[in-house]
């Protein structure tokens, strides 16, 4: 049985949800972002009882199908962004169709209707976030940062960095407070 849950965007994110299921003694067969695969199918009792154990710690089993689709987009967009391998003539809506093997308008427009921003913002803003941590990190240059994450020069990405954040890349390496999101909360 697969189950999945909402804010699962990391390895830590895996492994306390990995916990909270081997706490409950619900044998697991594969943990993902976005989904446990399990070796039996639950009841609606034990999935009750998963559910407000991952609210505690931040996560929520999806039931909807719709959400599905969401939580399926963000993680397959949080892992393209983490490679930092995003190719100068990269498209996200071929991306999407081929990875979630569904329409692309369809998937587009369920996530805005659920997500209330579109899918290319939810990318802008998902890449400006690692833009940030990896100036912040400062083991690469602007240029090599651009190019990790499909900007077709450091002038475009300075100027979604400074639409989307106010500053530009460098003004904010010299802010005190830095302003990152966590990723579940974009």
């Amino acid at each position: 049985m697969t189950v999945y849950i909402k804010n699962m965007v990391c390895n830590r994110c895996i492994s306390a949800v990995e916990k909270v299921f081997n706490d409950l003694q619900v044998p697991v067969a594969a943990v993902h972002l976005g989904e446990v695969e399990t070796t039996e199918n639950l009841n609606k009792t034990e999935i009750q009882n998963l559910d407000q154990q991952l609210q505690k710690i931040g996560f929520q089993i999806l039931e909807d199908a719709s959400k599905k689709i969401i939580e399926k987009v963000k993680k397959v967009l949080i892992v393209k962004i983490n490679e930092l391998d995003i190719s100068e003539d990269f498209v996200l809506s071929k991306f999407l169709a081929e990875k979630l093997l569904k329409d692309y308008s369809a998937i587009s427009k369920t996530f805005s209707q659920n997500e209330n921003v579109t899918l290319e913002q939810f990318f802008i803003l998902q890449k400006i976030e690692k833009v940030k941590e990896l100036l912040l990190y400062d083991e690469f240059s602007l240029t090599e940062i651009s190019n990790k994450l499909g900007y077709k020069s450091v002038q475009h990405l300075s100027s979604q960095f400074k639409n989307t954040t106010g500053f530009t890349p460098s003004a904010f390496k010299t802010l005190k407070v830095k302003n990152r999101l966590p990723l579940d909360s974009i």
